[in-house]
């Protein structure tokens, strides 16, 4: 396994109080190019900036004050959606399940294979460029909604529902021929290609007729 090519910046952030261990994982994941930053407490990571790029959180469960179980539900709670793998020296199935209910990608005993963290990274690290590229879309989505009118964005819903442009006009009182404009309005600012496109915009914006 070797790290993506061709892919935006990435980094992998860990936290570990064992010095050891921190050196261990540095020279691990940049034997594969991968940036590295090191953190020996929840609280040395929390105070600095986070990436805004694809990342990841290598997470030791045993930390001094917060523990790697309660950190997870501190950034949970914050909003923050960084791919957690956690590794411990004293790990047993509750705590595992815990963590990976919560949403960790991997649980990974020490001492660990080199492979088996080099995948779960690179899995974590991938699963974060998805989410951030859904987000940028659904942010570029909202910000074209949001140059439509209000009656267009009354015929984007009701177009999107499954009505027919009859019917449309019929439910907003207007002519036919002033909904296939207003739906024409709405298919160019949204860039739809097809009424499909524009059915799978609504519901990534969750666009619903209003009953």
């Amino acid at each position: 396994m070797v790290a993506m090519e061709g892919k935006s910046e990435q980094i992998v952030l860990v936290v570990d109080d064992d010095e050891s261990v921190r050196v261990a994982l540095t020279n691990l994941f940049r034997s594969i190019s991968l940036k590295v930053e090191v953190f020996n407490s929840a609280a040395g990571l929390l105070q600095s900036k986070l990436p805004d790029f694809a990342s990841c959180l290598v997470l030791d469960i045993r930390l001094p004050g917060v523990s790697g179980l309660e950190f997870q539900d501190t950034l949970a709670k914050a909003g923050i959606h960084i791919p957690i793998v956690f590794m411990t020296g004293h790990g047993d199935i509750p705590m595992s399940v815990k963590a990976m209910k919560a949403g960790a990608v991997d649980f990974l005993p020490k001492p660990f294979r080199d492979q088996d963290m080099l995948d779960a990274v690179i899995r974590a690290l991938e699963q974060d460029r998805r989410r951030r590229d859904g987000d940028k879309a659904a942010s570029q989505l909202r910000h074209l909604f949001e140059t439509l009118t209000r009656r267009e964005r009354e015929v984007m819903s009701l177009v999107t529902s499954g009505l027919m442009n009859k019917q449309i006009a019929h439910e907003l009182q207007v002519s036919e021929i002033t909904v296939k404009i207003h739906r024409g309005h709405v298919m160019r600012k949204m860039e739809a290609r097809s009424l499909a496109d524009l059915v799978r915009m609504a519901e990534l914006l969750r666009v619903r007729r209003q009953d």
